[in-house]
């Protein structure tokens, strides 16, 4: 059977005649669909990590536990970032899941803001210096790992 890739009926070896779906429009994201499946796997990752987040919250507490998550969702992003970047094995869906919803919702700046404005001087400063220093450490810790694990896989 001859492919259209314009969408033209071909006719298959029996002469019958067949319509052809273009190819470029089974790829299309910008399909209704496809947004609607970004959307709601972006919220479903939002609430997997708003809900770790709060239970970091319940079991360490203050400027601790927005420092625990800040740090390490820091790091997961470097992970989830290069290892698309270095190794382009991520889909696009999952990058949203992890990357937009669960990452974005485990990490919070809002918290963070609020929580330090709270602090005594010593302390704000502190945080400030810790979350941000350590914030720009587990992104390049987590390239760094993607690196070593390319550099291993790819030997």
């Amino acid at each position: 059977m001859s492919r259209c890739v314009d969408g033209r009926p071909s006719e298959d070896s029996a002469g019958r005649v067949r319509h052809q779906v273009p190819e470029e429009d089974m790829s299309n994201t910008d399909h209704a669909l496809h947004r609607v499946e970004t959307y709601v796997l972006v919220a479903v990752g939002g609430f997997a990590g708003s809900n770790l987040r709060y239970l970091v919250d319940l079991l360490v507490g203050g400027i601790a536990a927005t420092l625990l998550v800040n740090v390490a969702g820091s790091f997961a992003l470097g992970v989830v970032l290069y290892g698309v970047r270095r190794l382009g094995r991520l889909a696009p869906g999952t990058r949203a899941v992890v990357a937009t919803g669960f990452l974005s919702s485990l990490t919070t700046y809002s918290t963070f803001a609020l929580r330090t404005v709270q602090s005594p001087p010593a302390v704000l400063v502190g945080n400030v210096l810790a979350n941000y220093a350590l914030g720009f450490a587990g992104v390049l810790a987590g390239r760094a790992l993607v690196s070593a694990l390319d550099r291993r896989w790819n030997r």
